[in-house]
C-alpha cells in the first residue's frame, strides 16, 4: 500500500537528466579550459599557447567523462530492460 502512494516521475524526467549530465561533460571542461588557458596566456604573455593546450586537454577529459557516463547509462537501461522482461515472464 505504501508503494502505491509514491508518485513515479514523468516518463521524460530521466532522459532529460541523462541529457543534461552528458551535455555538461561536453561543455563544462571546455569552458573551464578556455578560461584557465586565457588566464595562463595573460599571466605568461604567451597567447594562444596555453589556451590551445588546456582546451586540448579538456577535450580529452570531456570525451573520457562522456564515454564513461554513456556506458554507465547504457548498463542501467540494459539492467532495467532485463528486470522488466523477468517481471513479464
Amino acid at each position: 500500500m505504501e508503494n502505491d502512494n509514491k508518485k513515479k516521475p514523468a516518463y521524460w524526467v530521466e532522459p532529460i537528466k541523462i541529457a543534461a549530465r552528458l551535455s555538461s561533460w561536453i561543455a563544462f571542461p571546455v569552458i573551464v579550459g578556455y578560461f584557465l588557458g586565457a588566464y595562463l596566456d595573460k599571466k605568461y604573455n604567451s597567447s594562444p599557447k596555453w589556451t590551445l593546450i588546456i582546451i586540448g586537454i579538456s577535450f580529452f577529459v570531456s570525451m573520457f567523462g562522456l564515454v564513461k557516463n554513456s556506458i554507465s547509462e547504457y548498463k542501467k537501461i540494459e539492467k532495467n530492460e532485463n528486470n522488466s522482461k523477468l517481471k513479464k515472464d
